[in-house]
Parts: structure tokens; C-alpha cells; sequence
């Protein structure tokens, strides 16, 4: 009986089993969605191209300050690395001994004039009794002779007073103009310009700074006639902007103008000097200073610009991803230009309908059907920069 009552319990769970067997489903592929990407059409505008190369900064006011007079060194009237005013007194040589000179010179002068006032009474005098045929011509022509000596020392006199002074201005070194004056070579109480001009310090301009960079021969012709298309002369070169950036700067934040183009080309490098005036009110360029520099050299109309992103590089060139029929990816060979901000010109392979994947390149795969949302590539605002 229990072996009747097992079987039967057993066949009762598998009779249940069954219709739980009968419900499972198959396992079937699910293709995963198109991928999303963001096209846009090339943008079209006029933009200007430039010459991009790399220079450094120089002063063309810089000046060795130097003991023109003899003497010990006073005072010292600066801190080492100050900016001063054109005039401003930075050192002082001992001034007594000059001092002195100039008070002897102007005795000297004195005495002197003393003397010719004197002698031009007695040749007065002389010429008087001379007209009386009182006085014989030789006595006139004694004191015509004193009076005439008299005056040449006078115009000694007054030369070495004005020796003296000058001298005595020597003893002052002061600013040639607006700069930074460098530590001080000489400490006070040193013996200077004993045997030749002894070295005090420099002082440096730093506003204005200028930019000097070589042009290649091919470059300037280029540079040239596109600013004889802008009517243009070399007497206007200030029309002409130059940007700078700093080696830790991105892109050309410094603005300046053209301010000098050497007449000539150099024959053994095959290159030209340029030199670009930038204003400096804030000191924020020094002297030697590496810059990269960039001048314009001309424009491109209806030039075709894509986002700097959007462009890849392999084996075989540049190319670009575009949406072909049905928004199927498509590869597609270009070659870039300039750069002009975010944005890259390019030159070639691309037409103006074309539409470009500028977003989830990294998703789009050539061959593949992808789903694409439409966007526009912002206009750069001010080219030029």
C-alpha cells in the first residue's frame, strides 16, 4: 500500500511540472538602438588667415647708467628693481670739489668782466683824444687791443662756467626716462669714474615693449600684397594688428600694431626683421620674453568651418564623419586649414551641405545607421582673434 500511495504522489507533481515546462520562451538577439549623435552643417563665413611663427620681447629703451665725473659715491636713492620717472635722481657722487669749481669759475668770470669793462673805458677814452689829435694811433691801438683780449677772456670764462655746471650736474645721475633700474653695481662710499665712466646700474623701458621675429622671403611677399589689396603702404603699418601669446597664455591675448619692416631681406637666412609695438601699462611683458606671434597675411571668403572636434586622423589622412541616405555614417577625406578659435577651416572634401557629426563622433561608426539631431555651429564673434 505505501508503494501505491508514493507512486501516486509522484505522479501528481510531475503532472504539475508539466504545464510549467510547456510556458518557457526562447532567448532571441535584441539590436541595440542607433547610436545618438549631433550633426551639423559646415559653417560659412569670410575669416582672416594669418601667419603664425615665434619671436621675444626686447626694450628699445635700455641705457648702461655710468659715473661721468670722478669722485666717491654718496648716495644711493632707488630700491634695486624699482620703476622711476623720467628725472627721478638715483645716485649722487660727491659734489664739494664741483661745487667749488663752479664757485671759482664764476670769480674767474667776474674778475674778468671787471677787466673788460674797464678796458672798453680806456679804448672809448683813447678814441676820443685820438679824434682831438690827442692821443697818438699807437696808444689806440693799444687799447682797442686790451679791450678786444679782455672780451676773449670773458668768453673763456663763461665757457668754463658753463663747464663747471655741467660738472657739477654730472654729480646727479638721474632717469633718461620712464623704467626699471637695475641692482646697483657700485655701494656707497666707492671710488667712481676715476679713469673712465664706471658702471652705476641699467634702466629698462617697459612700456612700450616691442616684438622682434624674422619673416621668411615668401611670407612677407604674402604679407605685402595683401596689404596692398587694403591699400596699405609701408608708411601705414600701424593699420597692421600682430598678436602675441606667452608660453604658459592659449591663444594671442596681447594685441599690438606693426611698428617696423627692415628695408631688407636678409641674404643668408632668406629672411626678413619685423618688429611689432605693443602697449605695456601693467608691465605684464618683460624683455626676453619667448612669444608666439601671429600677423595676418590675408582673407578667405565663404571659408567652410567645422568644430576642432569634430575631425579625426589615421593611417591614411584626415578625415571627417558625414551622414549619408537613410543617416548612414560615412567617412569622409578632407584637408584642414588654419585654425580660427574652436573652429577649423577646411580647405577641401567637404561640401557646404554636407552634414557632420560634431558630437558622439566616438559612437559613430562608418557603415552604421545612427540617430542624429540636428545643431548649428556658432559663428566666431570676432575672427580676427
Amino acid at each position: 500500500m505505501r508503494r501505491l500511495r508514493l507512486a501516486g504522489f509522484l505522479a501528481s507533481v510531475l503532472g504539475a511540472l508539466l504545464p510549467l515546462a510547456g510556458c518557457k520562451q526562447q532567448n532571441r538577439y535584441v539590436a541595440p538602438p542607433p547610436a545618438a549623435v549631433s550633426v551639423a552643417t559646415p559653417l560659412k563665413q569670410n575669416v582672416t588667415l594669418y601667419l603664425e611663427t615665434t619671436g621675444n620681447t626686447i626694450s628699445l629703451d635700455q641705457v648702461n647708467l655710468v659715473a661721468r665725473v670722478s669722485g666717491f659715491l654718496t648716495a644711493i636713492n632707488y630700491k634695486d628693481g624699482a620703476y622711476v620717472k623720467k628725472g627721478t635722481n638715483l645716485f649722487v657722487i660727491e659734489q664739494p670739489p664741483y661745487e667749488a669749481k663752479l664757485q671759482e669759475a664764476l670769480g674767474q668770470l667776474a674778475a674778468a668782466k671787471a677787466e673788460l669793462v674797464q678796458a672798453e673805458a680806456e679804448f672809448i677814452r683813447q678814441s676820443q683824444l685820438a679824434a682831438q689829435n690827442f692821443a697818438s694811433q699807437s696808444k689806440l691801438d693799444v687799447a682797442r687791443a686790451k679791450r678786444d683780449s679782455d672780451r676773449a677772456i670773458v668768453q673763456e670764462d663763461e665757457a668754463n662756467l658753463a663747464i663747471a655746471n655741467i660738472n657739477l650736474s654730472y654729480t646727479r645721475v638721474n632717469a633718461p626716462f620712464d623704467g626699471v633700474v637695475t641692482q646697483h653695481l657700485q655701494a656707497v662710499g666707492a671710488l667712481v669714474g676715476q679713469n673712465a665712466p664706471t658702471k652705476l646700474a641699467s634702466i629698462v623701458s617697459l612700456d612700450p615693449l616691442y616684438v622682434e621675429f624674422n619673416l621668411a622671403e615668401q611670407d612677407v611677399l604674402r604679407i605685402r600684397a595683401a596689404m596692398r589689396a587694403k591699400g596699405l603702404t609701408l608708411a601705414k603699418l600701424g593699420a597692421v594688428p600682430i598678436d602675441i601669446g606667452l608660453a604658459n597664455e592659449t591663444g594671442y591675448p596681447h594685441h599690438g600694431v606693426l611698428d617696423y619692416v627692415s628695408p631688407e631681406v636678409n641674404p643668408s637666412t632668406g629672411t626678413l626683421l619685423v618688429r611689432a609695438r605693443f602697449d605695456n601699462p601693467n608691465h605684464t611683458l618683460l624683455p626676453g620674453f619667448f612669444v608666439r606671434v601671429r600677423a595676418p597675411e590675408g582673407t578667405l571668403d565663404n571659408a567652410l568651418l567645422i568644430p576642432d572636434t569634430a575631425w579625426g586622423t589615421d593611417q591614411q589622412g584626415t578625415y571627417v564623419l558625414v551622414l549619408g541616405p537613410g543617416d548612414r555614417v560615412e567617412q569622409r577625406r578632407v584637408v584642414l586649414g588654419q585654425q580660427q578659435g574652436s573652429l577649423r577651416i577646411v580647405t577641401s572634401g567637404l561640401q557646404p551641405t554636407d552634414k557632420v557629426v560634431v558630437s558622439g563622433t566616438e559612437r559613430a561608426i562608418p557603415g552604421q545607421v545612427v540617430a542624429a539631431t540636428t545643431t548649428t555651429i556658432t559663428a566666431l564673434t570676432d575672427p580676427t582673434h
